[in-house]
């Protein structure tokens, strides 16, 4: 017969709300008492019954995760992140995808998460303050990923000064026909992450008195494929770059392999910089911004949770840290200095 919470209370002399504290990592119990409750759990091979401590506490024990779309490689990792840190803490996580035309606006009508959560997380949504509103009327504790919006508490990442330090290890090499393979072309979403990484190349551009060329920077869609078509587009001008930025490393793994099947070699005669430093960008040798994905899904969570257990906390809003990671894809242009400085 399987142990139950009473008899891990037993075995450890204390109650069983105690118990339910200690095993959930809640504040309040004493180190040692804690120990004591988690040696007797192993004891007795205890394995907690999470519709029993849903219906003790009134709560779910399920965050909601609302993303763009689900199946792209940045999502997914945020999803990873999430997901291991709550599941660590007794919560599950039901993801929703904003995706398609009206997807933004279809959520915050229906409010699909309603009476199924305890928290959630919205990730990259470009919502107004009164679609914030709609959802927190729902009854739950809401942070934000990739955007601030009063009251939640919210984690962002400075998509416009990462940009900038990459486009100016590129300028910093010699480079000044430098392209752009952005965002996506009639973006139903207006998500603001292509437009500030767009924002940041412009800037690194004219900081050292170089004209941007619009005929230079080309939608990629955040894709493997849209990076090639890019590349593609590219290398059809007269006077092609001597150096792509890529606003996400999938759009510079498609863009480097159009360009490698053209004749070019990287770095000798074509640098190429990504961003999000992508699970394969160390061992195809990208330069790239990094900023450890699945830790800013930990993060995001770990915001929520202390949410959930203090209703009446301040709003707490952060930067999460990028840095430029300088690989084999990147090298001064062709001679050694573009000639058109």
């Amino acid at each position: 017969m399987s142990a139950t919470i009473e008899d891990v209370a037993e075995r450890a002399k204390v109650s069983v709300a105690t118990v339910s504290r200690a095993l959930r990592g809640l504040p309040n119990v004493a180190p040692s008492t804690r120990e004591r409750v988690l040696a007797a759990a192993r004891d007795l091979s205890y394995v907690a019954d999470p519709s029993a401590a849903r219906l003790a506490t009134g709560r779910s024990r399920t965050i909601g995760l609302a993303m763009p779309m689900l199946g792209q490689w940045v999502y997914s990792k945020i999803f990873s992140g999430v997901d291991g840190l709550v599941a660590a803490r007794g919560y599950d996580v039901l993801p929703f995808s904003m995706s398609g035309p009206g997807g933004v606006a279809r959520f915050v009508e229906s409010l699909p998460f309603r009476k199924r959560v305890d928290g959630l997380l919205l990730v990259d949504a470009p919502l107004a303050q009164e679609q914030i509103e709609r959802i927190r009327g729902a009854g739950v504790q809401v942070v934000t990923v990739g955007f601030r919006c009063e009251p939640s508490s919210s984690i962002v990442v400075d998509n416009l000064s990462a940009a900038r330090l990459a486009v100016g290890h590129l300028t910093g090499l010699g480079h000044r026909r430098i392209a752009l393979i952005g965002g996506i072309e009639d973006d139903p979403f207006q998500f603001s992450v292509p437009v500030d990484r767009y924002r940041g190349y412009i800037e690194a551009l004219r900081h050292v008195d170089i004209e941007p060329d619009p005929s230079l920077s080309v939608p990629g869609n955040f894709s493997l494929e849209g990076g090639a078509e890019a590349m593609h587009r590219l290398l059809e001008l007269d006077d092609p770059p001597t150096a792509v930025f890529c606003c996400s490393d999938e759009m510079a793994i498609g863009a480097m392999q159009v360009a490698r099947d053209a004749g070019l070699r990287i770095p000798e005669d074509l640098s190429v910089v990504g961003f999000d430093d992508h699970d394969v960008s160390e061992y195809i040798g990208l330069t790239t911004i990094r900023q450890d994905v699945v830790g800013l899904g930990e993060r995001a969570a770990t915001l929520l949770l202390q949410r959930l257990s203090d209703n009446d906390s301040a709003p707490v809003h952060e930067r999460h840290p990028t840095r430029l990671v300088v690989r084999r894809s990147t090298a001064p242009p062709p001679g050694g200095v573009d000639f058109r400085w």
